[in-house]
């Protein structure tokens, strides 16, 4: 009888019910059983539930007298898993303004913030509706809960936790607001910014420092729902999907910025990186997917030369992530999404575990660990007393190759995977009916999937002897109903025998239908196993099994960076003693020849005619001596205008003033064009935003240490510089006819926007305490810090122009024609600030006199381009040398990846065109630039005491016949002929052997990928 309480507790319904209420309760006792969860791991157990709640778990425990008793025995209990990343319940995210042209404002309707891409007020709660086949899904890969959050745009709103139950909404919202969302992608947002990955990434940091200002500032004068929302969302855990192994990276460091802690949804590439996302305080844990890249359709061998190296190490390697991840004891949860059915999803997660995935740690990864994540460790994730009754009911341990979800529960209901799951009907069974005589029914296949199969042994064929028929069966089940029906005898199709009944354990019972209509009893007893007979001479021809044991000699070596020219580990700082060798050192004009250099440590320790090493000096990492007879030796080339190394756009074109966006937080240490041009004598880039805009993004001089993490490759105290650009571009002239709206399109508005934007950073300098750039805002274009809340809302735009104003941050300016070289000079005379460098400058010969005037500290040119536009149509390739010679600073920069690896070359070409020198030609490409970048104490010349950034030549470095033997960054060789030789020899051999595995596992029926090439990403502005 149900309690008085019980009967209260189900009446509250707040929904009228159309019928009759059902009140009853339900009560359920499962005896025998394996219960197992991430704390305990119980044989011969009891687990008792009660309505949707667990009422007992344990050995000896007195079940209800009320209790439908369930018999587990062999069979496992574990709870339902818990996915923290879905879209479960939400409606698609669809772009209403499909408008072509350009949209610079937010057209979103009421107190929200100005993008369109930040959202924080969306909830997933009041958007969320249930949605049954995709409950379907999950359950059936053993989910019985999900995070669930509308995973559109840069800052996303909250997300519900829901139980995968059929119940109404209201009642299966488990958690209203669960947690917050972020990404770095822009969604649907019609609105033009952010286009880049460099905008999203300014676009969050400012979002940050706005909310900030909002909650604590007095003085704001409006309303803003977004901002209200975002602080509320900050108590809650933070998600972020990061997808890339460097966003990771990133996205930690935007959390260490302000303060807080993510968990990143990854990609399934972060093995590649994991040192150093393993070293990020900002990374609460990860959320990682079970995709892995399908094998490649390498059949065709032109095919196969589509698919980068790269791709095929990660397909052979990808299933070791989280192996990788366990062992650097991150915490992390495993999600279903990207898994297209629940085969994949324990296929996938099977092969981890294969791959060295501690099946406890998987177990957490899917229960416990999502669970307290969320903060709703008390309600689900384990099988206790007082719990949510969300399990499963398993054949065997819930990751073995064979197991079978039987069931999965659902807030106490049940969920069938697999009809008949809790009996294993295989064996032989006596049948009796009318009619029919010594009849036996054979069932044989799988526990899941039984064939039926009826065996008469009575019926004579004309020679008389005895033989028998073997009539196969169509069967279906369902708990612990059956049915089945077969043809008898063969000759006759329409002598069909149906039978329906009931299993009671060893017997079964029902009625059953004869070909002429009648009904009769039937009975089945069973009789005994069937008795497989082993066939030698098929079970020959059975390939061999491989044994996928987990070894730790299986764990592949990771390359740094993951790629073809990648090490096995980073290389190391060495001490060198190059001998007898030519050196240009731009200290002078001449040629030191025969000399010897010694690097310690990674820096010019002695340059002399015969350096002598005495016994007692003695070096930790031993002294490597190189001869350098016939060779050369130079400081490394400094490409001053570089597009290579950047991820997701090198132009955030969308507004004429970005200033807010950083090319430093969007470096790809990955690019294989760092190792090209290592190859060609390149130590340092400085990597500029393009052109699209009059002021665009803040740029980031590296060193090409080839393999280390983005955050490595900056080049320590360097200064900070700006792109700014003139010409075609900033008016948006030839971008189409769409793009009409964006101020500026002429050449005059160009000047406006400049007196504009230091008109404004003036003023914004002023607003606090009407001082000049005080230490508190210094700061926070670094570092958020609890000091910099006052009343002055941190303007990430203004900044770098009030930097530019105290000197403390330089412009690089893309420029062609003398009008607006002066012009651009004319306002940095009125705001009492210098264009530190004219960067193309094709006109630069006809105002030299003038920059020289100004103080320009530098004009990095092209050695001999024109014409490729209206706007260089008087470019000559004697500009460099004519600069030169006024007295001007110059250079020669590539804009492109390729020509980066040979401004030797381009430098050369002076000599021709201008009759420089060979000495001031070769300082064209390493001293000058050197000089524009504020870096020449550090590097562009050998001297003692700089850092050993140089190369090693086969010739002199001006001539076309030079060819580069090492390059050191910091004395450690990062480029080496000889080993590049041997590692396209390994890239060979590495090749053939996985295109072997993937035929063979083609082959053995993997679903394949079509072999397509990917383009790469490489930008430049020069020319556009």
């Amino acid at each position: 009888m149900m309690s008085l309480s019980n009967h209260f507790a189900n009446a509250q319904d707040l929904a009228p019910v159309n019928g009759v209420h059902d009140n009853r309760s339900t009560r359920y006792a499962f005896v025998h059983a394996n219960i197992v969860d991430a704390n305990q791991n119980l044989h011969d157990a009891t687990f008792i539930v009660k309505d949707d709640k667990i009422e007992a778990v344990g050995n000896n425990i007195t079940i209800p007298k009320d209790a439908t008793i369930i018999d587990l025995k062999g069979k496992y209990i574990y709870p339902s898993f818990i996915d923290v990343y879905s879209n479960y319940g939400m409606a698609a995210s669809l772009r209403t303004d499909k408008s072509q042209y350009e949209q610079m404002l937010s057209k979103k309707r009421g107190a929200y913030y100005w993008n369109q891409a930040i959202h924080p007020e969306i909830d997933a709660a009041q958007n969320f509706s249930r949605d049954a086949n995709a409950a379907k899904a999950f359950r059936s890969a053993g989910f019985g809960a999900v995070l669930s959050h509308q995973q559109d745009g840069i800052a996303r709103g909250s997300g519900c936790v829901v139980s995968l139950n059929d119940e109404t909404d209201s009642k299966i919202i488990l958690k209203e607001k669960a947690s917050a969302h972020y990404s770095f992608s822009k969604g649907i947002s019609s609105q033009d910014y952010p286009a880049s990955l460099m905008g999203s990434i300014a676009l969050l940091r400012q979002t940050y420092y706005d909310a900030d200002w909002y909650k604590h500032s007095a003085d704001k004068k409006e309303i803003n729902l977004s901002l209200e929302a975002f602080n509320d969302l900050q108590n809650l855990p933070q998600i972020f999907e990061a997808e890339d192994k460097l966003n990771c990276l990133r996205a930690a460091k935007i959390a260490d910025e302000f303060k807080v802690r993510y968990w990143l949804k990854t990609n399934g590439n972060e093995y590649q990186r994991i040192n150093e996302i393993s070293s990020q305080s900002g990374i609460a844990g990860l959320i990682v997917p079970l995709v892995f890249p399908k094998v490649y359709d390498v059949s065709e061998p032109l095919d196969a030369m589509n698919i980068s190296l790269t791709d095929m190490m990660h397909w052979e390697d990808a299933p070791f992530n989280l192996y990788f991840i366990s062992k650097k004891n991150i915490p992390f949860a495993i999600t279903y999404q990207g898994c297209k059915t629940s085969t994949e999803f324990f296929s996938n997660l099977r092969k981890a575990i294969k791959c060295g995935l501690d099946t406890s740690l998987a177990l957490k990864a899917l229960t416990t660990v999502p669970a307290k994540m969320l903060n709703i460790e008390n309600e689900i994730g384990t099988l206790q007393k007082g719990k949510i009754a969300n399990f499963l009911i398993c054949s065997s341990k819930i990751f073995d190759d064979k197991n079978i979800i039987y069931q999965n529960w659902v807030k106490g209901k049940n969920y069938i995977l697999k009809d008949n799951g809790f009996k294993d009907l295989r064996g032989v069974y006596a049948l009796t009916m009318a009619d029919f005589n010594n009849t036996q029914i054979f069932v044989k296949g799988s526990a899941a999937s039984p064939e039926f199969q009826i065996t008469n042994y009575e019926l004579r064929k004309e020679n008389s002897k005895i033989d028998t028929v073997k009539l196969k069966c169509s069967s279906s089940l369902n708990q612990n109903l059956i049915t089945f029906s077969f043809n008898y005898p063969k000759d006759t199709s329409k002598a069909t025998y149906r039978f329906s009944g009931v299993m009671n354990d060893s017997t079964w019972t029902g009625q059953a239908q004869k070909p002429d209509g009648n009904w009769v009893t039937w009975s089945a007893i069973f009789l005994h196993n069937i008795e497989e007979k082993k066939d030698s001479a098929k079970n020959s021809k059975v390939k061999k099994v491989e044994n996928h044991s987990f070894q730790e000699g299986q764990v592949p070596k990771i390359k740094y960076p993951f790629n073809a020219y990648g090490n096995d580990s980073l290389p190391t700082k060495n001490n060198y003693l190059i001998r007898n060798v030519n050196i240009i050192t731009n200290e002078t004009d001449s040629v030191l020849a025969h000399y010897s250099v010694l690097v310690i440590n990674g820096k010019i320790s002695n340059i002399a005619k015969n350096i002598i090493m005495t016994d007692n000096l003695v070096f930790p990492n031993g002294l490597q001596e190189i001869d350098g007879t016939g060779k050369y030796f130079s400081p490394g080339i400094i490409d001053e205008h570089s597009h290579i190394a950047i991820n997701g756009g090198v132009n955030e074109g969308t507004q004429s003033v970005t200033s807010e966006v950083r090319i430093g937080d969007v470096v790809n240490s990955e690019d294989i064009n760092i190792y090209r041009q290592l190859s060609g004598g390149v130590t340092a880039a400085h990597l500029l935003h393009g052109s699209a805009n009059a002021i665009g993004g803040q740029t980031q001089l590296i060193k090409l240490r080839w393999g280390q993490s983005p955050e490595n490759m900056r080049f320590a105290g360097a200064p900070g510089f700006i792109k700014f650009a003139l010409g075609e571009n900033v008016k948006q002239a030839n971008w189409g006819d769409n793009s009409i709206t964006r101020f500026p399109q002429t050449r005059m508005g160009v000047e406006q926007v400049y007196i504009n934007a230091f008109t404004r950073a003036r003023e914004y300098e002023h607003l606090s305490d009407g001082s000049k750039t005080s230490d508190k805002k210094k700061h926070r274009t670094d570092s958020f810090k609890e000091s910099d809340r006052n009343l002055l809302r941190t303007d990430l735009e203004l900044e770098p122009l009030v930097e530019i104003l105290h000197s403390k941050r330089f412009i690089t300016c893309h420029s062609y024609q003398q009008s607006e070289i002066n012009m651009l000079m004319h306002v940095a005379d009125s705001f009492h600030f210098k264009v530190n460098t004219f960067t193309h400058i094709l006109e630069g010969y006809k105002v030299a006199d003038k920059m020289k005037t100004h103080g320009v500290i530098g004009a990095s040119t092209f050695s001999d381009w024109w014409a490729y536009k209206f706007e260089v149509m008087e470019a000559i390739p004697y500009n460099a040398a004519l600069m030169t010679k006024v007295g001007l600073n110059v250079a020669v920069n590539s804009d492109d990846a390729e020509m980066g690896r040979r401004l030797n070359h381009e430098a050369a070409k002076a000599i021709k065109y201008g009759d420089l020198t060979e000495a001031q030609a070769f300082k064209l490409c390493t001293l000058n630039p050197a000089k524009m970048l504020h870096v020449e104490k550090f590097v562009g010349s050998i001297a003692v005491g700089k850092d050993a950034d140089v190369v090693l030549w086969s010739a002199h470095p001006l001539s076309v016949y030079a060819v580069v033997e090492k390059t050191f960054v910091d004395g450690i060789c990062y480029y080496d002929k000889q080993q590049d030789e041997q590692k396209r020899e390994w890239i060979k051999t590495e090749r053939a052997r996985l295109i072997a595995k993937m035929l063979q596992a083609k082959k053995d029926g993997e679903a394949a990928q079509a072999a397509t090439k990917e383009a790469e990403s490489e930008y430049s502005c020069g020319h556009d």
